[in-house]
């Protein structure tokens, strides 16, 4: 598991409802406030439509599975305690929360979209949800700008900075977000900023700490409690403001998905997870065939339950992640049966990138790799696009 999905969001909006609907782990749920104190670590899916039948096989994976052409390939889904305005002073379990954190690659912030909880977490009626949306932008960009000041200081206190560009000491100080000197130094110029920071004020610091969180962790909404009409209501009140153009949304709800899953586990219906119906197999109590009926049509109205999606959409369109498969040109691996590996990269990874990401030795020894649908052969430089099939031809 290659990439990490955090999971952020204030107290009692359905955090770890949704964290169990997506992994079916049973951490501890609740209408409280930090239900979650220590991060919770589970494994949930992205699909990918499978290679094998391309090559008149049948996969064979190797971790994940598959369900009728669809790979679910392994992705780790991290349940971050929750979180409350005041997190980078330190304000309820905000320390812990921002190092927890750094492990993800991108955040799905789940939103309470019913407006049923307040900025703490409690119960309440007609609260905004963009106020929610708000105040965790708010919280990760002050963070980040408290990092941002800590290397402004370094560089200001350095002994000859003409010696080291500002970049250097920023992508240093900021290393821990995964962030380079390279991508320090576009942000800069994103932001229309010269490279001498004595010419910077408050304004320009905290524009440039915010371009660095949005690049370094992009946030989808998960758009919680759609199933409710207060919810609804407020989607279109909410996705069609200008100020949040920036971040993709994707009405949920993880009461449904963890109650489809439950009732699939039971036999009593057959679900595939990310569809947008399944049917009934098994006896249903009159109050099972309501809930259900209520499911059926929420599922059939907004394409499925959105959990699914909304781990597939951060990866996929947040993130840029591609999927590629190892094989030979007849599809097959010689020792251990047919793609048995789909692996995640960074979108514009090479084939070099591809050898090296299998094993360092593979990429040291790579000479070159075969495209297994063409059967062309492509260098270690070529361009890797999204379902392809590589063989790769290496010394090692």
């Amino acid at each position: 598991m290659s990439y990490t999905i955090g999971l952020v969001g204030k107290p009692s909006v359905g955090k770890s409802t949704f964290f169990n609907a997506a992994t079916m782990n049973d951490v501890p749920e609740g209408a409280y406030p930090f239900t979650t104190i220590d991060p919770s670590v589970g494994e949930a899916y992205v699909r990918v439509d499978c290679a094998a039948p391309e090559f008149d096989t049948e996969c064979t994976p190797s971790v994940g599975y598959c369900d009728d052409g669809t790979r679910f390939v392994p992705v780790r889904l991290l349940d971050v305690a929750g979180l409350v305005p005041g997190a980078h002073e330190g304000k309820g379990l905000g320390n812990q929360f921002l190092t927890d954190l750094n492990e993800a690659d991108a955040l799905v912030h789940v939103v309470d979209f019913s407006g049923t909880t307040d900025a703490e977490g409690e119960r309440t009626e007609d609260h905004d949800p963009r106020e929610d949306i708000d105040f965790l932008e708010d919280e990760l960009d002050q963070w980040y700008l408290e990092i941002l000041e800590k290397g402004l200081d370094k560089y200001a206190d350095a002994y000859d900075t003409e010696a080291t560009d500002i970049e250097v000491v920023l992508a240093e100080q900021m290393s821990a977000f995964r962030t380079d000197r390279d991508e320090i130094k576009r942000l800069v110029r994103r932001c229309a900023l010269s490279f001498d920071p004595e010419e910077w004020d408050d304004e320009d610091r905290f524009t440039l700490a915010r371009e660095i969180r949005k690049e370094t962790k992009p946030i989808l909404i998960a758009a919680n409690k759609m199933d409710t009409p207060e919810a609804q209501a407020n989607w279109e009140t909410v996705t069609t403001d200008d100020e949040y153009d920036h971040l993709t949304f994707v009405p949920t709800s993880a009461h449904a998905e963890k109650a489809l899953k439950n009732a699939d586990e039971g036999g009593v219906v057959e679900y595939t997870p990310g569809d947008d119906e399944f049917d009934i197999v098994g006896d249903l109590s009159e109050q099972q065939e309501q809930g259900l009926d209520a499911i059926a049509g929420f599922v059939s109205e907004y394409g499925g339950t959105g959990v699914q999606r909304a781990i597939e959409r951060a990866l996929f369109d947040v993130l840029g992640v591609i999927p590629v498969f190892p094989g030979s040109a007849n599809g097959k691996s010689e020792e251990a049966g047919a793609f048995r590996d789909c692996f995640l990269l960074p979108d514009g990874s090479t084939t070099a990138d591809f050898a090296h990401h299998i094993h360092s030795d593979i990429g040291d020894g790579l000479l070159h790799g075969i495209d297994c649908r063409t059967e062309r052969q492509v260098g270690g430089s070529h361009v890797l696009d999204e379902r392809d099939v590589i063989e790769l031809i290496t010394t090692a």
